[in-house]
């Protein structure tokens, strides 16, 4: 919760180091650098409201786009002690978050919603009373030792009984920091965000596997220049092969059983995406995990052996889409398959690894939200796939992350 009323002293020194764990508790990678930023800037006076406050720490903390969703809902938090879903308002995901359940929960203890109203009333009614509920907590703080108020003993507010701090409504601004929280305009860009068409294709543009190929034709400007001044003025002209998009990528996707059935939209958009970004890149398909055959059909009767597979050249990036929860047996044990036809005397963790150990550059892909991996059935068979592969969710921030790990050099 929001730290109660500081001290003048305290407000002048004005270290806001709670406020740094709060950042980082939303997502938003905040530094002690920063934080010593943020302090310099009260120290030369440039924050004299709340409004200032939040522009002038926005500009110090928040470096990337995906990053300032994260700080508005901490900042609220902070300041207003108003706790924002990590949902856009529209968002029907807002029914699984703690505040929501909270909320629902205290409106039914006052009598303002029926008790069953999850099932009862219109959704879309719901979320709009939600909603509507945390507009009313970010413009009402009136009196008391809050972070924020009208009245009483807050650093942070105007007619009220303390010296110094900032100022917040009053004659000094228009409260354009809840305008803008409220406005929620980056929730798209927040790394937990869901898959969409466009934020994935934005989220993919950056992998690449630059290599220089052809002839050496491109002039190079700057080595040019360098090499001219070594020379005392006579010109050499340096010259470069082309640099260009040289990435062999492969996809293998888990394609059966009923667990991937709720991810059956998720992987197409992973899959339709990746086909528009890369011209060529070859799809495998598999169930639960891979034995000594991977298959070239989604209907998995077209089979590839996985040791022709894993001649491909090492710099081929791998990506594995999948679940990876399944009985422990049939990752560990020899025979490990459920189908007849895929008995395989060595089980599926020796081909895991010899594939995470041929290609380096490769990374799983997993459907499951992040949070349940260490609580979902089938958590073991989850983690122990980890223990060869880098995994990442299907959120913005986990392709964000793939990309990165993938482009590796």
């Amino acid at each position: 919760m929001p730290r109660e009323t500081r001290t003048i002293d305290d407000m002048n020194n004005a270290l806001f180091v709670d406020f740094l764990y709060t950042l980082r508790d939303y997502g938003v990678p905040a530094s002690p650098k920063e934080l010593l930023d943020l302090n310099i800037g009260f120290e030369k006076g440039l924050v004299k409201t709340l409004d200032d406050l939040f522009i002038f720490s926005r500009l110090t903390f928040v470096r990337r786009v995906e990053h300032m969703d994260g700080f508005e809902r901490a900042f609220a938090f902070y300041f207003y002690g108003v706790d924002i879903p990590a949902v856009a308002p529209d968002d029907m995901d807002l029914f699984q978050t703690k505040q929501f359940r909270e909320w629902l929960s205290k409106q039914i203890e006052e009598g303002e919603l029926p008790e069953r109203a999850l099932y009862t009333m219109d959704p879309q009614e719901l979320m709009e009373k939600f909603w509507e509920t945390v507009r009313e907590q970010m413009e009402e703080h009136h009196g008391g030792n809050k972070w924020v108020g009208t009245e009483g003993n807050s650093p942070f507010g105007h007619s009220g009984n303390a010296e110094g701090g900032v100022r917040v409504g009053g004659q000094s601004g228009n409260r354009s920091a809840l305008k803008v929280i409220s406005n929620r305009k980056y929730i798209a860009y927040s790394e937990k965000n869901k898959l969409r068409s466009d934020n994935l294709r934005q989220a993919l543009e950056s992998l690449k596997h630059m290599k220089n190929v052809g002839a050496e034709d491109e002039l190079n400007l700057d080595k040019t220049i360098y090499e001219t001044s070594r020379n005392g003025g006579e010109i050499e002209l340096v010259f470069e092969r082309e640099k260009r998009d040289r990435m062999d990528l492969v996809l293998l996707i888990d394609n059966g059983g009923y667990s991937m059935d709720p991810f059956i939209d998720l992987t197409r958009l992973m899959f339709s995406k990746m086909h528009e970004r890369f011209d060529e890149i070859k799809t495998y398909y598999f169930h639960n995990t891979i034995y000594q055959h991977v298959y070239k059909d989604f209907r998995r009767t077209e089979p590839l052996k996985t040791e022709k597979f894993l001649q491909r050249k090492d710099e081929t990036r791998v990506v594995i889409i999948g679940d990876a929860t399944m009985a422990p047996e049939e990752l560990e044990s020899p025979h490990g398959s459920l189908y007849y036809y895929a008995q395989d005397p060595r089980s599926s963790t020796y081909w895991l690894k010899q594939i995470s150990d041929r290609f380096k550059h490769s990374c799983w892909l997993n459907p499951v939200p992040k949070e349940t991996w260490s609580s979902i059935y089938g958590a073991w068979t989850l983690n122990r796939i980890r223990d060869f592969f880098e995994m990442e969710d299907m959120t913005l921030g986990g392709i964000k992350r793939m990309v990165e790990h993938l482009s590796e050099t």
